[in-house]
């Protein structure tokens, strides 16, 4: 029996990962250009002095804005900083501002390790913090990690603590400080990022510096046309006035406007469909606990959209700019105030209902049904899911509350008891209830899962992460959830199924996802093709060729677009090594690993791409590269044993699966590989042992069922395979080699 040196791919190939969010605190330029536009359309932009002619109020307001200080050339006006020279020691580094000529100097430690004089082009934002632009070579902008504290009026390490040696991918210098990737799209208007594959350059260009009244309203020269045209004068209405934004907008408009910035995601590509469907462009983070605390709440950099999607002021209709001036970006009213427009302030802006002093911080609503947390090392910014206190759930999950926020010296179960006291032992009914126990992915978590799902007062972006929680427990249960959701109206939940079923046999969803290769919505058909990239031929027998063939297009165009970043070069050698491209598939993770030294990720798959060209000798230089940067790492162990076995190094790859079970793999393919030595060796107890090992990780995986039922059928043990050759049936029923499987086991 032959190995074959198997790449199981451990990330899914269309994740939305930390990596692709447009980050608005880490950020650094390209040259600015004049107003441009894109050829396919005919409104261009036209400059945000255009607008001020008619709508001087408005842009008076925008010039005090965070969204006109986003980014700015440096000078004596828009810098903040101290560069009178002064330094900062901060996590092992030391760095001086100074001024030389005019220009404002940093001298930090650089790429190489060593301290250098960096130029700073540009300011990012205004308070409470201050960031700052360095030019490099290839048209790159990077952002140092020192940053100005505008209320301490201080210079400050944002991540007090950390050590980032040079060559990290978290170093100032690399790829998670990039602006033309991390910040740009977010911080100018109609940027357009100019990323080249082959040479890892930018040329990278925006009409404005800054986040200007275009990167709302869309580009201006069709509205000002209508405005000085006969029909505005004749009295003749067009509504929104030949802006993409208009001024009586509903909800989905405005909060897809705001959601481009404030929220994390995934950009799909550089050409922007016209769509009033958010994922036609983008893949925003549902609130799973990767960013998120377990109910929900916010953890990580999230921003506002994900978590707004979660509260009942979104279903109610509520939209950003019913609480926000869009123009200054401050609040409507000052504190309870704001509330008080909807929410009557005589039955909740009251002791008995805040049970604090009027008047005082701890009895603004935003205090009680806000959790806050701090960024960037000074930044407070509040959760926008607006739910009320659940201290009960802090006390049983150790989930935030607001009330131990302020009563820091105070225990959950103290904060818990009190609302007891105040509002009586029965809480109503909250999504977090459910959500909380689902993503423990354990026997229980199904069930929670499913109710968020059935629930029809359930947000949909809970039901999407239920659903992408679900992709973690394969089962007959799951699948079936998974398959009733495809046709979901929230494409959300459609696309987050999807994602889920790559974790199931190919068969078992094969013919129920035909239909979503021509989705109206892009990330949804994106998806799809997922599930079919890497089928043979053979396999891709009833697929419907066209709308296959387009959504493939659309993957790898989705796929190449990330490649400015480090996860992204690996997810598109993940794409390539399923289409068997293996010499693109060694380019993009070669390229991986130059960007972030720390990738193993990339670094395994690397090894099975080598071995797959006949590069063994290169393979196994690589897994061991990786066992040295990550000794506890079990894919690595499991894919150094494959390479053994290839090798006919058969007491290295024993020893190579043994430590690679001994880690705890939950890959199903190392339980098949080793069990198949086991038999191999002459072993059937200890491959029996093993292949069950891996059942109970994948209990509908086809290859480890059928070698169990081979297994048992071979010692004569025909009722032990009954029970994995049914699993084969009923998941597995078009490939014929269980045909002769089931016939051997009735003789």
């Amino acid at each position: 029996m032959r190995f074959r040196y198997f790449l199981r791919v451990i990330l899914p190939l269309v994740t939305a990962l930390l990596f692709f969010s447009l980050v608005l605190q880490n950020c650094g330029n390209a040259p600015e250009s004049t107003a441009q536009s894109d050829s396919t359309q005919t409104a261009v932009y036209i400059g945000s002095e255009t607008c001020k002619g008619c709508h001087a109020n408005e842009h008076l307001e925008w010039t005090g804005s965070h969204h006109y200080m986003a980014m700015l050339p440096a000078n004596d006006t828009t810098v903040e900083g101290n560069f009178n020279n002064v330094t900062l020691t901060a996590d092992g580094v030391t760095s001086r501002f100074f001024k030389k000529d005019g220009k404002f100097i940093i001298n930090t430690q650089g790429e190489d390790g060593a301290n250098h004089d960096y130029e700073v082009l540009y300011t990012f934002g205004f308070t409470p913090l201050q960031q700052y632009l360095v030019k490099f070579p290839d048209g790159k902008m990077q952002v140092p990690r020192t940053s100005w504290d505008t209320i301490q009026k201080k210079w400050y390490h944002q991540y007090a603590g950390t050590k980032i040696p040079a060559h990290d991918w978290l170093h100032w210098t690399g790829n998670a400080q990039n602006w033309n990737t991390m910040c740009a799209a977010c911080h100018s208007t109609n940027l357009l990022k100019g990323y080249d594959i082959k040479s890892d350059s930018y040329h990278t260009t925006y009409s404005e510096i800054n986040v200007s009244c275009e990167s709302c309203h869309g580009p201006g020269s069709k509205h000002v046309a209508y405005i000085k045209g006969d029909s505005y004068a004749s009295g003749k209405k067009i509504a929104g006035s030949q802006l993409l934004l208009g001024k009586n907008s509903g909800q989905n408009e405005v909060l897809n406007t705001c959601a481009l910035c404030h929220s994390r995601k995934t950009d799909i590509s550089a050409t922007i469909i016209p769509s009033q469907e958010l994922l036609d462009n983008y893949i925003p983070q549902t609130p799973t606990n990767e960013f998120f605390f377990a109910d929900g709440q916010m953890n990580g950099e999230v921003y506002n959209y994900t978590s707004f999607l979660e509260s009942k002021m979104y279903r109610r209709g509520i939209k950003c700019t019913d609480c926000h001036n869009p123009h200054s970006g401050k609040l409507l009213a000052n504190g309870n105030n704001m509330c008080a427009k909807c929410h009557a302030p005589e039955k909740f802006d009251v002791p008995s209902h805040t049970f604090h002093q009027p008047g005082t911080a701890a009895s603004e609503c935003k205090s009680c049904h806000m959790y806050a947390k701090e960024y960037m090392g000074n930044d407070l910014r509040h959760d926008h899911s607006f739910r009320v206190p659940r201290s009960d759930l802090s006390a049983k999950y150790g989930t935030p509350n607001t009330c131990n926020s302020c009563h820091a010296d105070k225990s959950a179960k103290w904060a818990a008891d009190a609302i007891v006291k105040n509002y009586g032992p029965k809480r109503a009914y909250h999504f977090s209830d459910d959500l909380i126990e689902g993503s423990k992915l354990d026997e229980k978590s199904f069930a929670h899962l499913q109710r968020l799902l059935n629930d029809t007062t359930v947000p949909g972006i809970i039901k999407a992460t239920a659903a992408e929680y679900m992709g973690n427990l394969v089962s007959e249960e799951t699948l079936e959830a998974l398959l009733n959701n495809l046709n979901s109206t929230d494409a959300h939940v459609r696309y987050r199924s999807l994602r889920s079923l790559e974790n199931f046999p190919v068969s078992s969803y094969k013919e129920h996802c035909y239909g979503k290769l021509s989705d109206p919505v892009r990330a949804v058909r994106i998806a799809a093709a997922g599930l079919y990239a890497g089928l043979s031929k053979e396999e891709l027998a009833g697929v419907p060729a066209e709308p296959l063939a387009k959504a493939l297009g659309e993957l790898e165009n989705y796929t190449l677009h990330q490649t400015d970043f480090a996860i992204g070069n690996s997810l598109a050698g993940d794409f390539y090594t399923k289409r068997k491209n293996y010499q693109q598939a060694e380019f993009f993770y070669q390229r991986a690993i130059k960007k972030d030294s720390l990738m193993n990720y990339a670094r395994l798959n690397l090894s099975a791409v080598l071995s797959s060209l006949g590069k063994n000798d290169d393979a196994l230089r690589v897994l061991n590269e990786a066992i040295n940067i990550d000794s506890g790492n079990e894919r690595a162990y499991y894919n150094k044993a494959l390479l053994q076995v290839e090798t006919n190094d058969t007491k290295g790859a024993m020893n190579s699966f043994s430590k690679a079970v001994e880690l705890r793999s939950e890959n199903p393919r190392l339980y098949y590989n080793y069990g198949l030595l086991m038999q191999q060796l002459k072993e059937p107890d200890k491959a029996e042992k093993v292949l069950l090992e891996g059942i109970t990780v994948d209990p509908l995986n086809g290859d480890l069922n059928y070698a169990l039922a081979l297994l048992y059928i071979n010692q004569g043990k025909s009722e032990l395979a009954a029970k994995p050759i049914s699993v084969l049936q009923q998941y597995h029923s078009t490939n014929p080699a269980y045909f002769s499987l089931t016939r051997k086991s009735s003789r």
